[in-house]
């Protein structure tokens, strides 16, 4: 109260003061008439001072621009300045807010989660880009439409409805399985966040068939030899019948074994507990040592060459071991005697190659996408009889996974076919020039 006195009132009073002490001076030198001429004057000077101040203060706040504000005197001073400060705030505040609301849809934008904001009647407001992704929405041409206008689902549209929110919902929108909650935020918006779960979806369909087709390939073997364990427990036989069957309980055992280590090793090279090495491997005596175990399980019965450039690779030698002993060995298995396999590891201009062809029996095309699925075989009798596992191309895909490479398949029945390890530059090797 005191600061408003000191600041406005004192100095009006002054200037009020002052302009009616010079008439009244000038009135008794030269006489009244005068003195209420030169008040009249000064009074019409003031009042059109007054006008010009107002008149610019309203039109700078039209157009505001900072370092140019208008002269103005007297009263009218004090008041623009109280403006001038009012308004500094203004734009301090609306800084700062633009810059949290550019830090908030930035934060918004780098989650992995979609975020929709909706106003009071389900009108599109704004959506960060993974819910552009999950909901099929388009911020610049979807802002301000109704939700249920573009996200068509019925189920969607019946749980916006019935204001059920309490429970997330589930839908399939564009191929995706979708899950969404809606979320009041203040009185007049609502919040729905998305989370696509179609990946876990499929992970989890993924271990149920790995889990049945796991206790399926181990029942078979198990069956056996509970069933000969029986036989042997419930009556006699010759020698000569009870070597057979252990033979064959042995086969079994050995078959399990191998399933069992498939399924650990593939299990490891999924986990997130084991990242892939980045040691020098010297691919070209890797490949001579599976060569020479190749052409002992051939036992002559093949022709087995190899070429091989000097590169090597960054990664893990176990695993890089593991995949290529897969294809050479499945070479081996399906490639009729008599037949050759030829063993390439060459450099390209995209970076280096393995290519395992062989002269076998061929893949239809329609078998080509899915060899390299778990427990996957064109021909389940003679898989068996090769003594395979069914494992052993998705242990081959997880392993080109982990060194940036990827398995390419080309085959004809009848006349072979070629495996390809496909590797980038920049997971070469390459020796000293």
């Amino acid at each position: 109260m005191t600061r408003a006195i000191n600041t406005f009132w004192v100095p009006a009073l002054l200037r009020l003061a002052l302009l009616c002490v010079v008439p009244s001076l000038i009135g008794l030198y030269f006489g009244w008439p005068v003195g209420v001429a030169t008040l009249s004057l000064l009074l019409a000077m003031q009042v059109a001072l007054q006008l010009w101040s107002v008149y610019r203060i309203e039109q700078w706040l039209d157009h505001p621009i900072a370092g140019a504000a208008p002269k103005v005197r007297g009263v009218w001073s004090q008041v623009f300045a109280r403006l001038e400060n009012i308004r500094r705030e203004d734009q301090r505040s609306r800084a700062e807010m633009a810059e949290w609301l550019a830090r908030f849809r930035q934060a918004m934008s780098m989650l992995p989660d979609g975020v929709v904001i909706l106003d009071h009647v389900m009108h599109l407001e704004w959506c960060n880009p993974a819910a552009q992704r999950h909901l099929g929405l388009d911020l610049s041409r979807d802002e301000g439409r109704l939700v249920t206008n573009l996200i068509r689902s019925p189920d969607f549209v019946d749980y916006v409805i019935l204001g059920r929110f309490e429970q997330p919902l589930a839908f399939v929108h564009r191929g995706r399985k979708i899950m969404v909650q809606l979320i009041p935020f203040e009185s007049r918006r609502q919040i729905v966040v998305t989370h696509d779960v179609s990946q876990s979806e499929q992970i989890d369909t993924m271990r149920r068939d790995f889990i049945a087709n796991a206790s399926h390939e181990l029942r078979t073997p198990l069956t056996v030899i509970n069933g000969f364990l029986e036989h042997a427990l419930s009556s006699t036989m010759d020698d000569a019948t009870r070597d057979g069957q252990l033979k064959l309980m042995a086969e079994q055992g050995q078959r399990m074994q191998r399933l069992v280590e498939d399924m650990m090793t593939l299990t490891r090279l999924e986990s997130l507990d084991h990242p892939p090495a980045h040691d020098p491997v010297e691919v070209d005596s890797l490949l001579t040592h599976l060569v020479e175990e190749a052409r002992a399980l051939s036992a002559g019965r093949h022709r087995i060459d190899l070429r091989a450039a000097r590169a090597g690779l960054k990664g893990n030698r176990d695993e890089l071991e593991s995949a290529f002993a897969n294809l050479l060995s499945n070479a081996v298995r399906y490639t009729s005697d008599g037949g050759r396999i030829d063993v390439v590891w060459e450099l390209t201009e995209a970076g280096a190659r393995l290519a395992v062809k062989d002269s076998g029996i061929g893949i239809a095309a329609e078998h080509l996408g899915r060899l390299t699925e778990r427990f996957y075989r064109v021909d389940k009798t003679r898989s068996r009889a090769t003594q395979g596992t069914g494992l052993g191309l998705a242990i081959v895909k997880r392993v080109l996974l982990r060194h940036h490479g990827r398995l390419t398949i080309t085959s004809e029945r009848g006349v072979g076919s070629t495996f390809s390890a496909v590797f980038p530059r920049t997971q070469l090797v390459l020796p000293d020039s």
